[in-house]
């Protein structure tokens, strides 16, 4: 499978669920059917989709190759059942903060 990094990060969608998303290599990226797909620039979302997406929807397409123009970060993860719920979600997610460290 496309995980071009083994580490995985963690963002937080609109609902406040956390995602692990798999890093992927830009300059090396090329989707597979049962992925969901989340490009960035920076922290910012620019587009969030599959395969799926890109064939039947035109718009999908266009905001595809603008956001490959100017990511900075492609990262995926496993197509969930509720994809649609799950876009919507990453569509205004945002880098998770860093677990702070507590004292016993």
């Amino acid at each position: 499978m496309g995980g071009d990094r083994a580490n995985v990060v963690h963002w937080q969608g609109h609902s406040g669920r956390d995602y692990g998303l798999r890093p992927r290599a830009l300059d090396k990226f090329a989707m597979e059917d049962a992925e969901l797909y989340l490009i960035a620039k920076g922290s910012h979302v620019l587009w969030v989709g599959s395969t799926q997406d890109l064939v039947a929807d035109p718009m999908s397409r266009t905001r595809f190759r603008l956001a490959l123009d100017c990511a900075t970060n492609v990262f995926s993860l496993a197509a969930p059942e509720n994809r649609l719920a799950t876009i919507w979600d990453l569509e205004q997610a945002a880098p998770a903060a860093a677990p702070v460290a507590q004292a016993a």
